[in-house]
């Protein structure tokens, strides 16, 4: 006769009960292992923070005297302010411009087929597969013959090739979740193809689009390697300015700049995060 001892036995011995105790073991294991991962990346950015609250001009941890003396220093010198204009002037522009571009060319590449299309696509991707510096060493060639070297446009354009790849990732992943059916039910109501795009496509596009345009806008405001081969002294931008002061005099400040660096890009991670549930609820 079997009791209810034998029968919880045999359920705790089920290869079923034993596969599943297994699953939970390595899923505890998985997350104790990306835990640990994420603290070893995490944990050094966060300490330039509270670093970047000390004075009497040294980097040390924890600061031995708190102030605001390297936030004051940072603003009141123009050694910096200037290049942290230039870069947001640069990235501002740049994420315009890839919107512009990116987004129509999203568009078309997800909703049409024609011929070569691939080959597009991957003319369109290029920059994310190429190494940056070979990206650079490129552009400084292509560029210094058309005297755009040390510019802001020249600058520019070349952000604008680097970050709009990025860009479009985000909006094509918006346009496939649309639903093809309302543009054609636009369309038989005799709008034109433009109509739709502008007054059906966009609206629903609108997270997915200011997504792309934070993520382009922060690519771009942090890049350091194409902006070492084609910035000047008069157009320094604020990534090339940090390795400079790394490499050649150990500012302090550096401490206040990268704290706000930290600081924008959580930022934008965050409205990043949260943009995410508004497209997915713009496509239904």
């Amino acid at each position: 006769m079997t009791t209810s001892i034998d029968m919880d036995l045999r359920t705790a011995t089920a290869p079923g009960v034993v596969i599943d105790r297994q699953e939970r073991r390595y899923a505890r294991l998985r997350n104790v292992i990306a835990f640990a991962v994420y603290a070893f990346i995490l944990v050094p950015t966060l300490i330039v923070i509270p670093i970047s609250f000390g004075g009497n001009g040294e980097l040390t941890f924890p600061p031995r005297v708190w102030s605001l003396e390297l936030y004051e220093q940072l603003f009141s010198s123009s050694a910096w302010v200037g290049p942290i204009l230039q870069s947001l002037k640069v990235a501002g522009l740049t994420m315009v411009v890839s919107i512009l571009i990116g987004v129509p060319a999203s568009y078309g590449l997800v909703r049409f087929d024609f011929p070569g299309k691939r080959w597009v696509m991957l003319l369109l991707m290029s920059p994310i597969l190429v190494p940056v510096i070979v990206i650079s060493l490129g552009l400084y060639l292509y560029l210094s013959r058309l005297h755009l070297v040390g510019t802001t446009a020249g600058l520019v354009a070349s952000h604008v090739a680097y970050v709009t790849p990025f860009m479009m990732m985000t909006v094509m992943a918006g346009v496939k979740k649309l639903d093809p059916a309302l543009e054609f039910a636009t369309t038989i109501m005799g709008a034109n193809r433009r109509t739709v795009f502008f007054k059906v496509v966009l609206p629903q596009l609108r997270p997915s689009m200011f997504a792309g345009a934070l993520f382009a806008f922060l690519v771009s405001f942090d890049e350091v390697v194409i902006a070492w081969f084609l910035t000047s002294p008069t157009t320094t931008t604020l990534p090339v300015k940090m390795y400079s002061s790394i490499q050649w005099d150990i500012s302090p400040v550096i401490a206040a700049v990268s704290a706000l660096l930290t600081v924008l890009s959580l930022v934008f991670c965050c409205l990043s995060v949260f943009l995410q549930p508004a497209a997915s609820e713009s496509s239904h």
